[in-house]
């Protein structure tokens, strides 16, 4: 796996599983993960995330409401708190930042898919295939 803008699309499609994404995202160092958690939070504001997002985003991503990402994006405007979520600091809360801020994109994007791609559009990440050993099989 190399190119970010492409993994994170493939995870918030479920074209690449979960704990691949995450062993992917452990091995980056502490700034990679900063800065795919920003790029993670831009995705998100691109594909129209809204606040009603919050409670679905925090169930894919297996996350309990008292989590630290969990508790903000059900606060505030979801610009501001996606921007703060992508900015937490410890270990653990990347991680689970990262896994909340997937299933946010994901949410949006499926949403934007049937409300203005359904009929085609010009999105490249929306015409993603991964040939995985599960596919193959």
């Amino acid at each position: 796996m190399a190119d970010p803008y492409i993994i994170l699309n493939e995870l918030a499609q479920e074209l690449r599983p979960m704990p691949q994404g995450i062993e992917w995202f452990e091995g980056l160092s502490t700034e990679e993960q900063s800065n795919n958690l920003r790029l993670l939070s831009h995705f998100c504001i691109q594909a129209r995330a809204t606040a009603e997002d919050g409670p679905e985003s925090i169930r894919r991503a297996g996350l309990r409401a008292t989590h630290t990402p969990a508790v903000l994006i059900t606060r505030g405007r979801i610009d501001q708190q996606l921007g703060k979520i992508a900015s937490l600091t410890p270990h653990d809360e990347r991680l689970k930042s990262f896994r909340l801020l997937i299933a946010v994109l994901a949410v949006a994007d499926e949403r934007r898919r049937e409300r203005f791609c359904s009929d085609g559009c010009g999105h490249a990440w929306h015409r993603l295939s991964v040939d995985t050993p599960e596919a193959s099989a």
